[in-house]
């Protein structure tokens, strides 16, 4: 007989997410005007703005692999999620009080993305902690849908809280999050860690990135080099559609903006379901599905000149990005072993943020060169490569509980 999947522990895990999306929101909308007010030129700006995903690329790589090492009454995990969330809370809260001062602004906001960086992989780790490798994309699903809802919260909370006082954003979105990531220190149980080998020692960064690199199966390269790929085209659309929609739709940036709801909607429906999908069909033909229906939206939509239409294009491309989004990190726990999950964890967010930060960059520099409608093949080149990438993986068969 199939064990029931266990919904509620699923959504309870799925406050951690909710968590680390409250903050992101408020501080991608709110903190840019502030530093605009300082004088601060764009292009500087928008450097500080990478700063979160510089720091991501070397510090959730480590502490991810250092909670795999971790033990403690505590378990391995939650000593981070301890540390890191109140760091990132307090530092966040003083944004707003020390905006005349351009060092001690910077310094909360490292502080902030230091906090952050502390606790996320630990926290997404549970995902491999918790469930065996055939529920893991169902479980990613409902995860990834309690983020959205977290990110879909702070931008109406936190622009309603704004008109009342600048601090109280940021104030409340600090709260909410600490009280989200105590839902899962006190209601998640952690597993025990496994057990080594006489004289063995639990596997680190550098054991991850030696078998991903060097070893025989190279599958885990490959799918690192699929999620960089796909990474960086639609970060570069992310940042750059709204300057596309003025410049060549003739529409406001608010109205912009609106219309990249439609494909975050549609990511937030189609998170469960792309789960499921991929629970039985397979995670990579669930994957190539959906970059396929990603790249044929981006070779459509630069030709659109419809703000309507492209707003259904931009709705149905979601729900391809749900079927890449939700089965991407349980395919890189597919190939890791139970004792690297964390290090495993680190190495997605390396390459993922590696991509926030080149996409725009490389996009920006293409748009520079021949105008915002070039961003749209921009991506889709990159999108392209991701399903090269993508084919050359082989993967491993999940386990569903028998």
């Amino acid at each position: 007989m199939t064990p029931r999947f266990p919904w509620g522990r699923t959504f309870l895990l799925g406050f951690g997410f909710f968590g680390i999306s409250i903050l992101w929101p408020l501080f991608n909308s709110l903190i840019p005007p502030m530093l605009e007010d300082l004088g601060l030129s764009a292009l500087v700006t928008g450097f500080i703005l990478t700063w979160d995903n510089i720091i991501n690329m070397f510090v959730q790589p480590w502490i991810g692999s250092l909670s795999d090492r971790t033990r403690s009454r505590f378990g391995r995990r939650k000593p981070f999620l301890m540390l890191g969330a109140p760091l990132a809370a307090i530092f966040f809260i003083l944004v707003p009080f020390v905006l005349e001062n351009f060092v001690l602004i910077a310094l909360a906001i490292l502080g902030t993305n230091v906090g952050m960086a502390i606790f996320r992989s630990p926290t997404i780790a549970y995902l491999g902690d918790l469930f065996l490798p055939g529920e893991r994309s169902k479980a990613n699903g409902v995860i990834n849908l309690m983020g959205g809802l977290g990110g879909a919260v702070a931008l109406f909370g936190g622009g309603a809280l704004y008109k009342l006082g600048v601090p109280l954003p940021f104030i409340v979105g600090a709260g909410v999050m600490l009280v989200a990531i105590l839902v899962v220190l006190l209601a998640v149980r952690e597993p025990a860690a496994p057990a080594a080998m006489s004289g063995e020692l639990s596997p680190g960064l550098r054991d991850a990135i030696r078998q991903v690199t060097t070893g025989p199966d190279v599958s885990g390269l490959y799918l690192l080099a699929a999620i960089f790929a796909w990474f960086v085209g639609w970060n570069a659309m992310e940042a750059f559609f709204t300057i596309y929609a003025r410049s060549v739709l003739g529409v406001s940036v608010g109205t912009g903006t609106q219309m990249l709801t439609a494909f975050a909607a549609a990511l937030i429906v189609f998170a469960i379901p792309s789960g499921l999908i991929a629970t039985r069909v397979g995670r990579k033909p669930t994957i190539v599905t959906g970059l396929i229906g990603m790249l044929l939206g981006l070779v459509a939509g630069a030709f659109v000149r419809s703000p309507t239409t492209l707003l259904i294009v931009l709705a149905v491309m979601g729900g391809f990005w749900a079927l890449v989004n939700i089965n991407s990190l349980p395919m890189i726990y597919d190939l890791s072993g139970q004792k690297s999950i964390g290090a495993y964890t680190g190495l997605y967010y390396f390459a993922s943020s590696a991509a926030a930060i080149t996409g725009p960059i490389l996009g920006g520099q293409l748009i520079d060169l021949t105008g915002p409608a070039s961003i749209w093949f921009f991506s889709a080149i990159f999108m392209a490569g991701s399903i090269a990438c993508m084919l050359l993986v082989k993967p491993k068969v999940a386990v569903t509980p028998a």
